[in-house]
């Protein structure tokens, strides 16, 4: 082979290396390494996933979706997972039991919250320019009084892993379901959410006290402004607040 036919094999093999390696990294670049990102980032001890101890549960995680009150996806919700402590998780396993045979279900609507989320309702309630979400959320609340109400705080029992938000839902078919009418829609800011309120109905109330009479039987104690709020009393974090994203 002449030096001139080896210098021209010589390019042609190093131009399909260089080729080869682009279809390489390009198919690299193209895989989604989502699968198993969970499995890097593994929960704290004590911690678990809702539906791995509870797979029948019903979630609705609101702040993962910008159907909340705020309007967009909270700060710390990178996934649509409901975490909560093993004890809590074991705790609401025996509300389903109890609930399972008469062809109802719980429905998470939020479980664990980052403190960074916390942080993120902070800011919105001190922009008293945005009230996007009014209408639906907070429509007889002035939003400057979210502090003084105690609708916000600066710290939430949900940070400490044990507290839920939660309603009951009635199964039909296997993909079908509807909540029960508890008077008021999740997250609402005004008296019509509080456990105490007497304007609603009769079946209003015996859903409210189903649940209730529920959670507290298995360890949750109530919060008197929101019906769909429940933190277990015997909580293993009761000075922690915690800030691990929820993916």
């Amino acid at each position: 082979m002449t030096n001139k036919a080896a210098r021209s094999y010589g390019v042609i093999t190093n131009d399909h290396l260089l080729k080869g390696l682009l279809v390489v990294l390009l198919i690299a670049l193209s895989v989604d390494f989502s699968v198993g990102a969970e499995e890097s980032v593994p929960l704290p001890n004590g911690f678990v996933y809702i539906d791995n101890v509870i797979p029948d549960i019903k979630l609705d995680l609101r702040y993962y979706t910008a159907h909340n009150f705020i309007g967009e996806r909270i700060d710390g919700y990178v996934k649509p997972r409901g975490i909560v402590t093993s004890k809590a998780a074991d705790a609401l396993a025996k509300v389903q039991q109890e609930l399972r045979p008469f062809g109802l279900s719980l429905k998470i609507f939020d479980a664990y919250r980052p403190q960074r989320a916390v942080d993120h309702f902070v800011r919105w309630a001190e922009d008293l320019a945005d009230t996007r979400m009014k209408a639906e959320y907070y429509p007889n609340t002035d939003k400057e009084n979210l502090f003084r109400d105690e609708y916000i705080a600066a710290r939430s029992s949900h940070t400490r892993g044990s507290t839920v938000d939660l309603t009951i839902v009635s199964m039909g078919k296997v993909t079908n379901e509807s909540s029960l009418d508890m008077g008021s829609g999740y997250d609402f800011f005004g008296p019509e959410s509080w456990p105490s309120y007497a304007h609603i109905t009769a079946v209003q109330r015996a859903n409210r006290l189903l649940l209730r009479s529920l959670m507290i039987n298995n360890g949750f104690k109530p919060y008197p402004k929101e019906w769909w709020h429940f933190t277990l009393e015997d909580e293993p974090y009761p000075d922690t607040w915690f800030n691990f994203p929820v993916q």
